[in-house]
């Protein structure tokens, strides 16, 4: 497990959702090659519908852009190794 040097860049969770998020993503580096991003943003985005309810996003990489709504307390932009990770459920009004 790797929580202890993920570091928050942004978050508007509750500190105990912030730290699960970190121990999702620390386990999906450890089932996944640190180059499938794809596999590893699933397997969190898994994790999260089925522990907080369907509607979460993840996005993985080192090098992304990205515009959106969130709902109020559901938002972390973080880093893990080389990876930023971004998790969040999606809104249809602003928050």
């Amino acid at each position: 497990m790797l929580e202890g040097k993920a570091m928050v860049e942004d978050s508007d969770m509750p500190v105990k959702m912030q730290v699960q998020a970190m121990s999702f993503a620390s386990q999906a580096l450890d089932i996944f090659d640190v180059v499938d991003c794809k596999s590893i943003a699933g397997h969190i985005k898994k994790e999260f519908d089925e522990r907080y309810g369907s509607g979460w996003q993840c996005v993985v990489g080192s090098n992304f852009g990205c515009f959106f709504t969130h709902s109020k307390g559901t938002f972390i932009y973080f880093q893990l190794e080389t990876l930023k990770f971004l998790i969040f459920k999606g809104a249809s009004t602003p928050s």
